[in-house]
């Protein structure tokens, strides 16, 4: 059974949206999401502020029209995974903050899980890359 095109594209759109959004107000304050790296204990955390930046602003742009997206949402939902498991580790820190770090973790690994579709199964008929498919 085939997923039909607008429910393809809108989950493509739905999935994009937080890293597009997010890629955006990284650039937005680079200085911010910098400090943010450092704080942890990653090297170079400027350089890794531009490159996170452009990852998910560009990777959730690919997702959203559907080109190369198998390519964008596979290395979407491993930076995703990398990042949650740096960033959000609810296993280490205060009791206070364990429910939010734990539903962050739990929130990105379902989103690398909609990724991982995206990866296997392709960007559906809406897409760039059906666009080429067909012109071929």
């Amino acid at each position: 059974m085939s997923v039909p095109s607008p429910v393809a594209a809108l989950a493509r759109l739905m999935l994009a949206l937080m890293f597009v959004m997010a890629g955006a107000s990284k650039f937005a304050n680079l200085e911010g999401t910098a400090g943010y790296i450092a704080s942890g204990g990653l090297p170079m955390p400027a350089v890794l502020a531009v490159l996170t930046a452009a990852l998910e602003l560009l990777g959730g742009l690919a997702l959203a029209l559907g080109f190369q997206a198998r390519f964008a949402a596979l290395a979407l939902a491993v930076f995703t995974v990398v990042a949650s498991l740096l960033f959000h580790k609810f296993w280490a820190v205060p009791a206070e903050q364990v429910m939010v770090q734990q539903l962050m973790f739990m929130k990105n690994i379902a989103v690398a899980g909609g990724l991982l579709f995206v990866f296997s199964l392709g960007a559906g008929p809406a897409s760039l890359d059906n666009r080429r498919i067909a012109a071929a």
